[in-house]
């Protein structure tokens, strides 16, 4: 499975997990005892560790910040953990914040899954022309050229082998690393104006709120590229005094339009890019290991023929 498809089952998970929380709030459930509730029904192993931990004593921020903190965590449990903890924080209700971040992180599920879709075609095509040395070499055979006889049985060969082999490992890493960097990553765009929202719901100042948006995004430890954004739209608020709550959902909005835009173009850029790596290494390796020495055997056979 690739790592797209997992992002987008986490995000999904995550998302039903804060949907049912809200709902559960909403009926005046207690929050720990939500969590119980959320944590059995759950197919995310992260919210049952929550659950876990809050069933063994711990707070709810407490057991939301450790599990969020662990290694290898996807960034949707980090930016649960952020809203949470900014709403207590802030003294806002829980359970809009929750459902903010359940349509934050179902957007994210959807950015995933175009892109995983984008993908598709250029990752097949990768996988494909990355064997083509060795169906070169299938092909050989059936055609009754003894081809691994010419590649180990002279100096000639051993070069064209190793040259043609080179050439096919540094392909497929190279296709690899392309595609790699073509995956969308980081954490929920639009985050930070989401987290600013929550903290102004409460009655908070623009100031106040801000910092303690900043200081929940560096306690998660989650990466953004957002903070020069935020303090265009809130200083545009401030000089028309417009509403800085409306403006920032809105920001946020547009950042998630544009990171699916960026997860669309990175796919079709790819299908492109991935023409280097054919061109310059799995064809020539292709030609080394397939071809060349099907040449050279039907040459040495018609020689010894004569």
């Amino acid at each position: 499975m690739s790592r797209l498809r997992d992002s987008e089952e986490e995000a999904e998970r995550i998302a039903s997990a804060a949907e049912g929380l809200a709902v559960l709030l909403d009926a005046g459930i207690a929050p720990s005892s939500a969590w119980r509730h959320v944590g059995r029904a759950s197919l995310h192993p992260v919210i049952r560790q929550v659950a876990a931990r809050i069933e063994g004593g711990s707070a709810v921020e407490d057991a939301l910040t450790a599990e969020a903190g662990a290694p290898g965590r996807d960034g949707g449990v980090a930016a649960l953990s952020a809203v949470w903890s900014v709403a207590v924080a802030a003294g806002s209700p829980l359970s809009p914040a929750l459902r903010g971040a359940a349509a934050a992180l179902r957007d994210r599920a959807e950015v995933a899954r175009e892109v995983e879709v984008a993908l598709s075609g250029p990752r097949s095509t990768a996988r494909l022309v990355g064997w083509l040395p060795l169906v070169g070499l299938g092909f050989s055979l059936l055609l009754g050229v003894d081809v691994l006889g010419v590649l180990t049985g002279s100096p000639i060969g051993l070069g064209l082998l190793g040259a043609g082999g080179a050439l096919g490992v540094v392909g497929r890493v190279w296709t690899a690393a392309l595609v790699r960097r073509s995956t969308p990553r980081g954490g929920v765009p639009g985050l930070e104006e989401e987290l600013i929202v929550i903290a102004l719901s409460s009655g908070l100042s623009i100031e106040r709120s801000r910092r303690l948006a900043a200081e929940t995004f560096g306690m998660a430890e989650l990466a953004t590229a957002e903070s020069s954004a935020v303090d265009g739209v809130l200083e545009l608020a401030e000089r028309a005094g417009a509403p800085a709550a409306e403006l920032l959902a809105s920001a946020a909005e547009q950042h998630r339009r544009s990171a699916r835009a960026s997860g669309r173009r990175a796919a079709a850029d790819l299908g492109v890019r991935l023409l280097l790596p054919l061109a310059l290494c799995v064809l020539p390796s292709f030609l080394l290991l397939g071809v060349a020495p099907m040449v050279l055997g039907l040459i040495s056979s018609t020689v010894e023929g004569f």
